[in-house]
């Protein structure tokens, strides 16, 4: 089955990847060969980028993968075996859409992923709205002051974080929910580290994290909250850049051409002439 898929992929691959996108060094392969932890940033909307990410996990073969995208539900799914049979692909793709619309683009990554033990680190909606009405720490539940949940982030980051989410929301958000969306975000960072930490503690390792730039970046990414509550674990994270262009800081960034997207502003801008 995994021959069939693989041939699949690759059809798939030669049909979407440009020129230009990034190749993985040997150098680059030799350091991440060193974490315990890696974590592979994107563009969720970039095929390159997925299609890097599928490579470095064939080439490190890891311990456990842990899923931005996927429930806990759907990577038990694939645990017990809902790979095993060809046509149980697609149904795996349509269980991850219910949460994750561009998850047919993640096709590589789980071909190439799909013998590993599979942990999911997607906050699920209703955590989200929970943290959004009550705080992260009654969204993240046990273990949110050993996570750091409770404190507040320095003023400096604070403000930029609330810039950059009223720009990706199109300087369309009212002022007073940017700190609510700011609390998600570090919310969704770390819910995917206790996944990672779990992933690790049952398997002893190493763990590659498929997530966004945002989540894998080291200033203030998943990174901060492995660091606080296992310090030992040695943590890489890659981030994936667009013609050059990348926000945060990683321990490596590769760069591939940028995809043609829609305006994401252009419903917003309709909205307000109507």
């Amino acid at each position: 089955m995994k021959l069939a898929l693989i041939l699949k992929s690759a059809l798939l691959a030669l049909l979407a990847v440009p020129s230009g996108a990034a190749s993985l060094t040997d150098d680059l392969v030799n350091r991440m060969r060193q974490a315990d932890v890696i974590l592979l940033g994107e563009i969720h909307d970039n095929p390159d980028h997925h299609m890097l990410q599928a490579e470095i996990i064939e080439t490190l073969q890891p311990s456990a993968i842990v899923w931005e995208m996927l429930t806990d539900e759907t990577a038990a799914r694939i645990n017990a075996g809902a790979l095993d049979n060809p046509a149980n692909f697609e149904a795996v793709i349509e269980w991850a859409k219910a949460h994750w619309p561009n998850f047919d683009l993640y096709r590589p990554v789980l071909v190439a992923a799909e013998d590993l033990q599979q942990y999911g680190g997607l906050v699920p909606r209703a955590a989200a709205s929970k943290a959004m009405e009550l705080g992260i720490g009654p969204a993240f539940g046990a273990g949110s002051g050993e996570y750091g949940l409770g404190i507040r982030l320095d003023p400096a980051q604070q403000s930029v974080r609330e810039a950059h989410q009223q720009e990706a929301h199109c300087n369309a958000m009212p002022p007073e929910l940017l700190p609510k969306m700011v609390d998600v975000q570090r919310l969704r960072d770390a819910t995917l580290a206790k996944a990672t930490i779990r992933a690790f503690d049952d398997t002893g390792g190493p763990i590659v994290v498929v997530t966004g730039n945002g989540h894998a970046r080291k200033d203030w990414g998943v990174s901060v909250y492995l660091k606080r509550v296992q310090p030992a674990l040695r943590v890489f994270s890659l981030g994936q850049s667009e013609d050059g262009s990348v926000r945060g800081i990683f321990d490596a960034v590769v760069d591939s051409p940028a995809v043609e997207r829609p305006d994401p502003c252009a419903a917003f801008e309709k909205q307000e002439s109507e």
